[in-house]
């Protein structure tokens, strides 16, 4: 399936399925996003890295406009759809001031291995511990997939845009996996050093070289 949206160009990964609040201030966007409000249509939210748009990303639906500022500017709420990947971009359309895209939507696998997402999840609860920092995921544990947690385990921009242009579920387990058994073991080791650090200056009570042997 092919076809033409508007497009809104952000230096963020949007997942499908997750939600996204915006506040919507350039008059280009608050153009699209009242047309978009108005008809009841999703708009496209690609990618932006390095000042260029990406060829891949979320289609979005606003599900609630949460206020309107006295200046037009607007509070919304979104929600990722499902991924796009950009045939061509169209920058001058008549009568708007934002820009749209031709797009299609590959096809996305997204039932992934139950024991390799539980594995997963133990690596997330391990690294969450040694961050100290506590998240709560809101789906049971048989519902989450890579999506839910992808911005969870200190991902860069580029490394979560790297995962939503993967269109399996085990290859996108694999890609996080990956990524923890880097991460997790660097982690380790520097909780140990500040831990030997904080040592350095406290009195110690440590026995000496015994003079009769």
């Amino acid at each position: 399936m092919t076809n033409f949206i508007p497009i809104f160009p952000l230096g963020v990964v949007l997942y499908p399925g997750e939600l996204l609040n915006l506040h919507i201030f350039e008059p280009r966007y608050k153009q699209l996003i009242s047309e978009c409000l108005a008809a009841k249509k999703p708009f496209g939210i690609p990618t932006v890295i390095e000042n260029k748009v990406q060829d891949f990303g979320s289609l979005a639906e606003i599900t609630e406009l949460s206020k309107t500022h006295g200046n037009g500017e607007m509070d919304i709420k979104t929600k990722g759809l499902k991924v796009f990947r950009i045939l061509e971009l169209i920058k001058e359309i008549p009568d708007k001031m934002y820009s749209g895209a031709i797009v299609n939507y590959p096809d996305n696998y997204l039932t992934g291995n139950t024991l390799m997402m539980q594995k997963l999840m133990n690596s997330i609860h391990d690294l969450h511990q040694l961050l100290k920092v506590t998240k709560e995921f809101k789906k049971e544990k048989g519902e989450i997939n890579s999506y839910d947690v992808a911005h969870h385990i200190g991902l860069s921009l580029e490394e979560e845009y790297g995962l939503l242009v993967l269109l399996d579920e085990r290859q996108r387990l694999e890609y996080l996996k990956r990524h923890l058994t880097k991460v997790i073991p660097m982690l380790a080791s520097m909780e140990q050093l500040k831990e030997k650090i904080k040592l350095n200056g406290h009195f110690k009570n440590l026995r000496g070289l015994d003079p009769g042997r």
